[in-house]
């Protein structure tokens, strides 16, 4: 994270650098990114904007001279490939796993100074002298997910590599590494090469959300008194309700379907298992 940028809207972003290098923070990579990932990102993130789908945005890709050395398919065949970075602007970075690790490591007062901090720039319904700013905040989040995740699945996008880490906490489309479009309707479509499991399949999408959700409310427990950890759990019940009700609602509008019909709902299983088939 290099800066936050005010534009001429108003409108403030945060810039981020991928692939410039090692920092303090780095784990085990190298820091550095290919040009062809960097490529990518950099065409998927605009393409995702102009679909309507809240995502990153990429400002600009610039190549090194470095060489990169990647396992592009992880089958032990390491090749020398051009390196590159991209500047990529979020409204914030923060993620289901920034308030994880806090919480995992027993840092109750910094979590909720950072959480304090991400409702006060991010959150501007949400009162600060509330005393359910929290449970809101969660309200928020898990409503707000289930419709992004409704948003890749209209328009087949598998994100590849769904972890808390990986999740917004402004349920943005944030670090596109092995993505994929599906070509053909195929619930098992996996566009990660390392995914042995399947774990990510476009098809467990809604439920791995769900699941990070749960893992968002695990970390936001200790903040919470008992009725709010009650009510909070009532709220992850409705995710999949939400879900798909904008599933649904989504895919009606693809097929120009008007008012409430009782058979939506299997007309839109059968054409997607149509197109499965076919």
């Amino acid at each position: 994270l290099i800066g936050v940028y005010t534009n001429r809207h108003g409108e403030r972003w945060e810039l981020q650098l991928k692939g410039s290098g090692k920092t303090p923070y780095s784990r085990n990579g190298d820091g550095r990114a290919v040009l062809r990932s960097s490529v990518r990102e950099f065409l998927c993130s605009e393409a995702m904007h102009h679909l309507g789908i809240p995502t990153t945005r990429a400002a600009s890709l610039v190549v090194s001279d470095d060489d990169v050395w990647r396992d592009q398919f992880y089958n032990g065949n390491i090749k020398k490939e051009r390196g590159a970075i991209v500047l990529r602007l979020a409204k914030s970075w923060f993620r289901i796993g920034s308030l994880e690790i806090l919480a995992h490591s027993g840092e109750l007062d910094l979590l909720r100074r950072l959480l304090d901090f991400i409702i006060q720039e991010h959150f501007p319904s949400i009162a600060m002298n509330n005393s359910n700013k929290y449970l809101e905040f969660f309200s928020t989040v898990m409503s707000e997910t289930a419709n992004l995740i409704s948003l890749w699945m209209s328009v087949g996008f598998a994100h590849g590599v769904c972890n808390t880490d990986n999740f917004s906490l402004l349920s943005i489309t944030i670090d596109y590494g092995p993505f994929g479009f599906m070509d053909s309707y195929d619930p098992d479509f996996v566009p990660n090469t390392s995914d042995d499991e399947r774990r990510y399949k476009i098809g467990n999408q809604a439920s791995v959300g769900l699941f990070n959700l749960s893992k968002l409310l695990q970390a936001l427990k200790p903040l919470l008194d008992p009725r709010q950890n009650q009510l909070a759990s009532q709220i992850l019940e409705g995710y999949g309700e939400h879900y798909h009700s904008r599933f649904t609602e989504l895919f009606k509008t693809k097929l120009g379907l008007l008012g409430e019909n009782e058979n939506d709902n299997y007309l839109i299983a059968f054409l997607l298992k149509v197109s499965f088939l076919c």
